[in-house]
């Protein structure tokens, strides 16, 4: 390799491959259910996937309150108890509409749901769910937030 094209690849290349991925903050909303602890899932806008409701940080809130307004905003949680640190961290695969993804960092949030309203910001755009920590470890795509389901799933509350 000549040393311009060495010197544009350890500059350029190396730095930009290197950047943090961006950041996006996550509400994992369970309640005691039944039989067994439930978990809220809810589809995403484009795709219909199962998803947690999550979004990107909201300037003037800290991250486990900006996780708790997209769990109103997407998917009706009224009131709640979010956990001040995160239970843990996925990355996933943003999807845009040309079809290119890039990698989001996720952080998550526990909400131990207190209340839920019938109507909410985004209730026309998203079906939610409320289901065992099974069902929603098979419904998620992400391997990473799968292991968080399942791990949190064991903490005792």
């Amino acid at each position: 390799m000549n040393a311009t094209i060495q010197k544009a690849w350890d500059e350029l290349f190396v730095p930009f491959l290197q950047r943090p991925k961006p950041l996006q903050v996550a509400a994992l909303c369970h309640r005691k259910g039944p039989e067994e602890r439930e978990y809220l899932l809810i589809t995403s806008k484009d795709t219909k996937r199962w998803i947690i409701p999550k979004g990107w940080p909201i300037r003037g809130l800290k991250s486990n309150e900006a996780a708790l307004q997209e769990a109103w905003e997407e998917a009706g949680v009224r009131r709640g108890r979010v956990s001040a640190d995160p239970v843990g961290t996925y990355i996933y695969q943003k999807r845009q509409p040309s079809g290119w993804a890039f990698p989001i960092q996720t952080l998550v949030y526990s909400v131990a749901v207190e209340d839920v309203a019938d109507t909410f910001p985004e209730d026309a755009e998203r079906t939610r769910n409320w289901v065992t920590a099974g069902a929603a470890a098979d419904m998620v795509e992400e391997k990473e937030l799968k292991c968080i389901i399942a791990d949190w799933d064991n903490f005792p509350g």
